[in-house]
């Protein structure tokens, strides 16, 4: 099933370009000037477009355990790292990401 994400402001725009050259739709907030959006401006945007939000940001998490509805999220509990390891954690991971969002999990902690 095809996914469309939006990576959130403390994710390098690198990791949109990464998901983007393997065939996912993939933007980051620079991409649609919303590197100063709040939260839920990014949360109404990836539910009117069906995006999946990869975000390091704890308040997604907070703000969708509590909601009704709720956007597909991909949590990254991983700490401060460099762009490139950061982008070889997802490449390593990513073809088990896509499982768990085919299973219908909403919520996926990447650690």
């Amino acid at each position: 099933m095809p996914y469309k994400f939006i990576v959130d402001a403390q994710l390098p725009p690198a990791l949109a370009r990464y998901l983007s050259s393997i065939d996912e739709d993939a933007i980051h907030v620079l991409d649609v000037d919303m590197m100063e959006a709040s939260d839920s401006i990014i949360w109404d945007l990836a539910l009117d477009q069906n995006r999946v939000i990869i975000t390091k940001d704890e308040d997604f998490q907070i703000r969708a355990s509590v909601s009704i509805t709720s956007p597909k999220l991909i949590w990254v509990r991983i700490g401060n790292t460099s762009k490139k390891s950061l982008l070889q954690v997802f490449e390593k991971q990513w073809a088990q990401i896509k499982i768990e969002l085919d299973k219908g999990e909403n919520l996926i902690e990447l650690q």
